[in-house]
């Protein structure tokens, strides 16, 4: 199940039971952080618990102080951590040098109608808009080109956007070995995964059980129509040949993606790329490819190839990050 998911749930079972139960929502983070823009978690009082802002010290403290707010019933709290013991004010007791804007949020029985909008969008596997406020939870099926947006005035004042679902897309094209343990690998991150083959009956396919979508193709040149390009859209090819790599390359030339990698040895892609000079390809497309795919740490295994692909993919969504 989709970790947004469960807790969502988990806050729902609790309104039902009539039991308390306090949001905390990392609204904003830089620097070293724990837990990063968009953590959450949620804390009843019954003392269970479900998700996580970054663990340690600062979870357990902000947790502990959670269990005294069922009792105070300050329905709304803005608390900045800052990871840094010299700091004095708002010392969260970590030495990571982050900082954290944490909502602690006591749920209302009113946000029980939002909540059952929040699960039903991501039972559908569905993106939609989440906001809080002061006032709140508020959602709707509108998708934000922002994944995240927080705005503050003061703590009376303030907004909060998500793109709620899935941010990322992953397309694998080929669904043999290597593609079923990527696949099993990144289910577990915030990856809606589909992947593609022309075999029909592939054991390997028919195995994955992890991919939100599973496609069966006539020709790997039908990938121009199916796979849409897009700045959260990463793309891995690793079909069984060197023919195959190629039709669902050239299909996928002209399209931007934020990744798109190449699994083959050294000397296939070299021969592959010396084709596609002399065909004239723009070069700037051949360099945006990454191949071989993967970081280099001599993978031997499907599971092996999996991590080095996805250290990759990682390493390219956060770049950016503070």
């Amino acid at each position: 199940m989709n970790k947004q998911l469960q807790i969502w749930k988990f806050i729902a079972n609790s309104l039902q039971r009539q039991l308390p139960v306090t949001m905390l929502y990392v609204l904003a983070s830089s620097g070293s952080s724990p837990g990063r823009q968009g953590f959450f978690m949620a804390v009843n009082a019954n003392g269970e618990m479900e998700g996580s802002i970054g663990g340690g010290i600062m979870e357990h403290r902000l947790v502990e102080m959670v269990k005294t707010q069922f009792i105070q019933d300050q329905n709304v709290s803005i608390r900045k951590q800052v990871h840094n013991k010299m700091s004095g004010k708002n010392n969260s007791g970590m030495i990571c040098s982050g900082e954290q804007t944490i909502l602690l949020y006591l749920v209302k029985l009113e946000d029980m109608f939002a909540i059952q909008r929040i699960i039903s969008l991501l039972e559908k596997k569905h993106n939609g808009s989440l906001m809080l406020s002061p006032a709140g939870i508020e959602v709707d099926d509108s998708v934000p080109d922002q994944d995240f947006e927080f705005k503050i005035h003061s703590e009376n004042d303030w907004i909060y956007k998500e793109k709620m679902g899935y941010k990322n897309i992953l397309s694998i094209i080929g669904g043999g070995h290597c593609s079923l343990a990527f696949s099993n690998l990144m289910s577990q991150m915030d990856f809606y995964i589909k992947v593609y083959d022309k075999r029909k009956d592939l054991k390997t396919m028919l195995e994955n059980h992890t991919a939100h979508e599973k496609h069966i193709l006539t020709d790997y040149t039908e990938l121009a129509h199916v796979i849409s390009p897009g700045y959260n859209h990463y793309v891995a090819i690793m079909t069984f040949g060197y023919r195959t790599d190629d039709e669902a390359l050239r299909a996928l030339f002209n399209k931007e993606f934020r990744y798109l990698g190449l699994l083959g040895s050294q000397s296939k892609i070299k021969k592959m790329f010396e084709q596609y000079r002399k065909e004239n390809v723009n070069e700037q497309l051949l360099q945006r490819i990454y191949t071989p795919i993967g970081i280099p740490i001599k993978s031997q295994t499907p599971e092996e190839i999996a991590i080095s692909i996805a250290a990759q993919i990682i390493c390219e969504k956060n770049k950016f990050l503070s």
